[in-house]
């Protein structure tokens, strides 16, 4: 995923006010980030990546095809626009990954003789316990 490049063309960033820290500066100054991405329309992705991603992210996309994330953790445009990056980012690889098939595997036989040996200590436990009911 590293060689992976959106343009910039592609997303889109709207400023809306914050609901976080700022004190005063909350009701006037416009520091939320929300970014757009529409996976449907993009040309930076394959459409190998583009099935992956629509299959794993199905329940982040609008109706449109976009990732909507948002951010207000900081008091800044430009800090909390990059954390909508890094955010994107995050979420693409995580959902890009590939994952391995599982082998199935025996269990040893130590293992096996492990369990049957705890099965009949147990089961003696539950045995001696009879011989002592008055």
């Amino acid at each position: 995923m590293k060689d992976l490049k959106i343009s910039a063309s592609e997303i889109t960033f709207t400023f809306t006010r914050s609901s976080g820290p700022g004190g005063q500066n909350v009701n006037k100054v416009n520091s939320k980030a929300v970014l757009r991405w529409n996976l449907l329309l993009s040309q930076s992705i394959s459409e190998d990546l583009r099935a992956r991603l629509l299959l794993r992210l199905s329940a982040q996309l609008t109706q449109e095809g976009e990732i909507v994330i948002t951010s207000d953790r900081f008091r800044d445009q430009l800090r909390n626009r990059a954390d909508c990056i890094e955010k994107l980012t995050a979420l693409i690889t995580k959902a890009s990954l590939v994952q391995k098939k599982r082998k199935k595997t025996k269990p040893t036989r130590s293992s096996i003789k492990k369990h049957q040996e705890g099965k009949r200590r147990h089961s003696e436990k539950k045995k001696n316990r009879k011989n002592y009911a008055i």
